[in-house]
């Protein structure tokens, strides 16, 4: 509930504050005094788009701050929490400051936050209700929440399952057609990657192979150049044919050294150490030896390794710069391969999928049907009841909710993806059921129902608004209403009602109505006038709250047109003598 709307700097309000309470609250005042401002406030502070055009000339911005009662509202306090704002004795104050060059600012709980923050934190709050909002229940999705809401749970229940379900048929036949539509391209990537696979199968190549052939290959193509040189080295340690040798002369600088030893301790550790150098020589030359003896000229096993290494180069060109990426690219393509061939069951899986679904889907839109029905039955007698407290007696809403049938597919097996079978009749879907809710106005005896686009006069429509707000208003968790003169075309004896059945609104919430009318604005248990002043050049308006003898006189002034009437003054106390019988 708003307990208080401070407003500056707004159109034609200076400074004001609008203190409210629970019940029924009016504001009044002539043509032009700013009446509607109170609704722009509110709207600004509902996280309504700013206008810079509504700063007050003059001022460098407009501000709107409303103190509001977090509880009775569920999740409020927590998403002012969430916001970063505080909430203090179960209170919180939003604001929204709009600077004239257009620039805006937004609060919750003192913290600065995005205007769509803001929008939502105060969206349960207050329902507004305008002249132009009288048009929103021309809407059939407007008249379908409406007639939800009043079903309460018996179609809150069903409608929450239709949607997951809805949604998860809706999923799974797009996966369906994008898996079918795929299907030729998958059967191609599989053929590709099969044939990889199976190719480098067919050589089997092991782990690093391409070097050791290189290296076995460079060593068969030269075996006659190592053999030589092997040879040649195995000569030059350790002649066979005389030759000076490297074992020859290191055998002479050891007998030269040893010559001396018994005259010097390092000659004698030199010639150990020539000795060791004898030894190393001896096995070297053994092994150089060895070497040479093993190398063997096998053009054979060469024609192997190239023609085997010819085929692993195949295998690179086209999967991977070496074997261990050739390897690798295999082990992902039989992955790959093992998914795409599980197409067909993917297809088959999913298929099964949509049938259950639909079949499941059939039966909810059913369940959600009755329940809509009977609601549509419940509610059409409620806000023709209030019609007739409305000054309309012999008026009849009828509610009419009916499926759109749609012709039967060709293929039962694969109907399109807004056609669903409902017992035996194939019916158009969507993500709120099958029905097609329509609000049909009677307004006068023998007359037959009409769309309220086409059967509903201005007048007519505000009442029939205002009739299903009072029908839903045990549902509606909304904790504050605002009608913005919705009683426009509406006069006399059809006045007096709308002002009655507001009052009943607001025994259940908070109720704010603009208005011109002295006969609802008789029933409220606040009034308040926005008053006009000027001095010369400037034009300001204030916001003051009534008392008795100040609600006789604005009332006698908005039946009379003019202020000092006796007999304007007369009917005044009698409208709230009347008004406040019960």
């Amino acid at each position: 509930m708003i307990e208080e709307l401070r407003i500056s700097s707004l159109g034609v309000i200076d400074s004001s504050t609008l203190e409210l309470g629970p019940g029924f609250t009016v504001v009044t005042g002539e043509t032009g005094a700013g009446k509607t401002m109170v609704v722009t406030a509110l709207g600004l502070l509902l996280g309504g788009r700013a206008d810079s055009g509504a700063v007050r000339m003059g001022a460098k911005q407009a501000r709107v701050e409303g103190v509001v009662r977090v509880d009775g509202v569920a999740g409020l306090a927590v998403a002012v929490e969430d916001a970063g704002g505080e909430v203090e004795d179960d209170q919180v104050v939003l604001a929204r400051n709009v600077s004239a060059e257009g620039r805006s600012r937004a609060y919750v709980g003192g913290a600065g936050v995005p205007v769509a923050t803001l929008a939502e934190v105060a969206e349960p709050l207050v329902a507004v209700h305008g002249q132009s909002d009288q048009h929103r229940l021309l809407k059939a999705s407007t008249q379908r929440a409406a007639l939800d809401m009043y079903g309460g749970t018996a179609v809150a229940s069903p409608l929450q399952r239709y949607a997951e379900l809805h949604d998860r048929l809706v999923a799974t036949e797009r996966e369906l057609a994008e898996v079918v539509a795929s299907a030729r391209e998958r059967a191609r990537e599989a053929d590709l990657l099969r044939f990889g696979v199976e190719e480098i199968a067919a050589v089997a190549p092991q782990p690093g192979e391409d070097l050791e052939l290189a290296a076995e290959e460079a060593r068969l193509g030269h075996a006659d150049t190592l053999r030589t040189a092997a040879e040649q080295a195995r000569e030059a340690l350790s002649s066979d044919q005389g030759s000076p040798d490297a074992l020859g002369a290191v055998a002479a600088a050891r007998g030269q050294l040893e010559g001396v030893r018994e005259h010097d301790e390092a000659a004698g550790e030199l010639a150990d150490r020539v000795a060791e150098v004898t030894y190393l020589l001896s096995d070297l030359a053994a092994d150089v030896a060895s070497y040479a003896a093993g190398i063997d000229t096998d053009p054979a096993r060469l024609a192997g390794v190239s023609e085997r290494r010819a085929a692993l180069t195949g295998l690179t060109r086209k999967y991977g710069d070496s074997v261990d990426d050739v390897l690798a690219w295999g082990a992902t393509a039989e992955e790959r391969l093992l998914d795409l061939e599980g197409t067909d069951e993917t297809i088959e899986r999913l298929t099964e999928a949509r049938v259950a679904l639909r079949a499941e889907l059939a039966e909810v839109a059913e369940t959600l049907s009755a329940a809509r029905r009977d609601a549509a039955d419940r509610l059409s007698t409620a806000v023709s009841d209030e019609l007739t407290l409305l000054a309309m007696p012999d008026a009849r809403l009828t509610i009419r909710v009916a499926p759109r049938e749609v012709m039967p597919p060709a293929d039962a097996a694969h109907p399109p993806t807004d056609a669903l079978l409902v017992g035996d009749r194939w019916l158009r879907f969507h993500q709120h059921g099958v029905d097609e809710i329509e609000f049909l106005l009677a307004a006068n005896t023998g007359s037959e129902p009409r769309p309220l686009h086409k059967g509903a006069s201005g007048g007519e429509l505000s009442r029939v608004m205002l009739a299903v707000e009072v029908c839903l208003a045990d549902t509606n968790p909304v904790p504050t209403f605002v009608f913005d003169e919705v009683d426009s075309g509406v006069g006399g004896a059809a006045a007096v009602e709308i002002g009655r059945r507001l009052s009943a609104l607001a025994q259940h919430a908070q109720v704010l109505v603009v208005t011109h009318l002295p006969q609802v604005a008789a029933f409220a248990d606040r009034h308040v006038v926005v008053e006009k002043s000027s001095d010369g050049s400037v034009t300001s308006s204030g916001l003051t709250t009534l008392d008795d003898a100040g609600r006789e006189q604005e009332l006698s002034r908005m039946l009379a047109g003019l202020a000092g009437s006796d007999s304007a003054l007369a009917h005044a106390r009698e409208l709230l003598q009347m008004a406040r019988t019960p």
